[in-house]
């Protein structure tokens, strides 16, 4: 007599049969974790199973293996094997056309989602505009010719600027003196001495004091040296 469907054998011989595969009582325990039959119960069951011949197995050592009683499963002829094989090579064509469909839905889908709504393009739009104004209030005031830094404040730059260039200039002709003493009694090579100390010359690294003298910014006050 056949298992109830719904008992514990029931449940434990239609997978095994559905699997038709080797399987040990951890397989089939995993498998049927859902219907929360535990491994020791299904251990029982498969032996019982097998014990009845609904079922065979084989021990590997400690290990029983269960399949599918084969007899219960009608074996195909030569020519229902090959439209099996058919069959399957039609349904695997329809498969790969599927996830192509699918892949292409999945691009189509995440480009959706990168791109901006009709909201956020207005709001965009919106503050897009905001800067244009912006920008163009500030264009109009300079094809004016606004003065845009009050003559106070020019002042203190250029008084600022004057006072640091002035310092470069008086720095610059002091060095020059004490390096011209430090190395007129020596007989070694000053560029030696002067690679040796790591000194760099303003002409080393391509800076000239004069581009500074000639930005349009006021002469310099009486009392600072010039740059000879």
């Amino acid at each position: 007599m056949a298992p109830k469907q719904d008992s514990v054998e029931g449940i434990v011989l239609q997978y095994v049969n559905e699997q038709n595969r080797p399987l040990n009582a951890q397989n089939v325990s995993d498998s049927l974790q859902k219907h929360g039959i535990k491994k020791a119960l299904v251990q029982k069951v498969l032996d019982t199973l097998a014990a009845d011949a609904k079922i065979s197995f084989k021990e590997y050592g400690k290990q029983k293996v269960y399949l599918a009683n084969q007899a219960q499963f009608e074996i195909p002829n030569l020519d229902e094997l090959d439209e099996m094989k058919k069959q399957n090579e039609g349904l695997q064509a329809h498969v790969s056309a599927l996830r192509a469909c699918v892949t292409t839905l999945e691009a189509e889908v995440r480009s959706t989602e990168t791109s901006l709504t009709l909201d956020q393009i207005r709001e965009k739009a919106k503050k897009l505009n905001v800067e244009i104004s912006e920008m163009e209030t500030k264009l109009s005031v300079l094809r004016q010719g606004t003065v845009l830094v009050a003559p106070e404040e020019r002042k203190q730059v250029e008084e600022a600027y004057n006072l640091k260039l002035g310092m470069w200039r008086k720095r610059k002709n002091m060095f020059r003196d004490l390096w011209a003493t430090i190395t007129e009694a020596m007989t070694e090579d000053s560029k030696q001495l002067k690679e040796e100390l790591s000194i760099e010359f303003d002409e080393d690294v391509g800076i000239n004091i004069a581009d500074y003298s000639n930005l349009g910014i006021k002469k310099l006050k009486k009392g600072y040296p010039t740059s000879k």
